[in-house]
């Protein structure tokens, strides 16, 4: 007779936030894992004997909290990190990002960037992300080597693209990209990004819409992310354009609205009276310059509201925890009032509240039991972290990626004690920085 072992992992010995509605605290925290699934959440007895398990993880006074989820991110654009800095939106899009990307992207570098990406977000707690980009089945191999979970979307413009030079098969490929990868692993979920109301014709994007309707996946656009985008939409279609997505009918509740940062009342009734998610990407914004998106107004009408990091050509890292740490204080300053966006809300936004803006909320984003087991424990036993008389102000003000120790995903140990177990990552780095000295070395690599 085979023996029971119990749980395939036990946590103990450390402070469990559950990010869940009640937002639970506990401070002598048990969680067990078992077929990917978070099966027990509660507070220890003191001397209760620990279940039996495979695997028994101390957490040693850690903090035990749902893994971060990044509503937004490039994964590839780490390839460009730091090429062209301090520039306005369009300029650094039009100048360098879309240039760059056009030689230099290939599946090769594209899978080497995205599982630097992965690296980089897997040792700094984050645990899901949602992202667009070209040459999205090579991000796709990536993600699971990486054993990360995604939402993956192939991009959409209505110009040449790398990997797709005729804009009228744009939505085609993105089509084949969903048949591709739907269902053939559990921990990647395909769905289309259309780049922008202003890079997408209403024909491409009513039939990207159509598509996302009929496969059942999430359609993500950037959308106001600048002023003169808005003026531009204004004076093609005489409205903004939140309601001109309204007007062609690409506005439901599985669509991705990312930055939103210069809408007015209007705009962001219908976004929920649609029920859109909303991604913001407070670092990307600010760096270029492009605005403050109104999160406490979103959040105030019962938007679904998650935050990212944009890729790391205008970020430009991937650490969520700095993300959060940004967002709360720009939102203070902006406002002249310290308790907007406390630290609770912002937790929420880069857990539980982001897995429900890409449609995962039943299944991630806070711990509790039935749920998938995406976890991680922070390591507190730090100058930076001591004293500790709030773990929820400290995640938010006081942690950074660094500090995180182990990863679960999946029920699945991913990063133990700081060290990935999927892949090494000094080889990505040495082709990453190797391709870096070839851009370099050109007179003008974005000419």
């Amino acid at each position: 007779m085979q023996k029971n072992t119990g749980y395939d992992i036990v946590i103990h010995n450390g402070t469990v936030l559950t990010v869940s509605a009640d937002f639970d605290v506990l401070n002598r925290g048990l969680v067990c894992i078992a077929d990917g699934r978070l099966k027990r959440v509660e507070e220890r007895a003191a001397h209760q004997p620990l279940p039996a398990a495979r695997h028994v993880i101390d957490a040693r006074g850690g903090i035990i909290m749902p893994g971060l989820v990044n509503t937004h991110t490039h994964a590839a654009m780490s390839l460009f990190r730091g090429l062209a800095d301090d520039l306005p939106l369009m300029t650094w899009l039009n100048e360098y990002v879309f240039k760059a990307e056009g030689r230099w992207l290939n599946p090769e570098s594209v899978h080497a960037g995205a599982l630097l990406s992965c690296a980089e977000m897997l040792l700094s707690g984050t645990t899901t992300f949602c992202d667009g980009y070209f040459f999205e089945d090579a991000v796709a191999a990536a993600v699971q080597a990486s054993g990360m979970r995604a939402i993956l979307a192939q991009g959409i413009v209505d110009f040449p693209a790398p990997g797709v030079h005729d804009p009228k098969k744009n939505v085609a490929e993105a089509v084949r990209f969903i048949e591709e990868w739907n269902g053939k692993t559990p921990l990647i979920t395909p769905g289309l990004f259309c780049h922008s109301p202003y890079t997408c014709s209403e024909e491409t994007l009513k039939a990207a819409r159509r598509v996302a309707d009929e496969t059942g996946t999430l359609f993500q656009i950037h959308v106001a992310e600048t002023q003169s985008e808005v003026r531009q939409i204004e004076q093609r279609h005489g409205t903004s354009p939140v309601q001109y997505l309204e007007r062609i009918g690409v506005l439901n509740a599985s669509t991705l609205v990312v930055h939103a940062i210069w809408v007015n009342e209007p705009d962001m009734a219908c976004m929920a009276r649609r029920r859109v998610g909303v991604s913001v990407t407070t670092e990307s914004e600010m760096k270029l310059a492009s605005g403050v998106a109104p999160i406490p107004e979103f959040l105030r009408k019962g938007l679904a509201v998650g935050i990212g990091t944009d890729g790391c050509a205008s970020n430009n890292n991937l650490d969520l925890f700095q993300e959060m740490d940004t967002t709360a204080k720009l939102h203070k300053v902006k406002t002249l009032d310290p308790t907007v966006l406390d630290a609770r809300q912002v937790l929420t936004l880069a857990t539980r509240g982001g897995a429900e803006a890409i449609g995962l909320g039943k299944q991630i984003g806070s711990l509790e039991v039935d749920k998938k087991a995406d976890l991680i424990i922070i390591d507190t036993h730090k100058p930076h972290l001591t004293p500790l008389y709030d773990p929820v102000s400290h995640l938010v003000y006081a942690v950074t990626g660094g500090d995180v120790r182990d990863v679960i995903i999946d029920g699945r140990l991913i990063v133990k004690d700081r060290a990935l177990l999927t892949f090494n990552p000094e080889t990505t780095i040495g082709y990453v920085a190797h391709l870096a000295r070839k851009i370099a070395s050109q007179t003008s690599p974005i000419d």
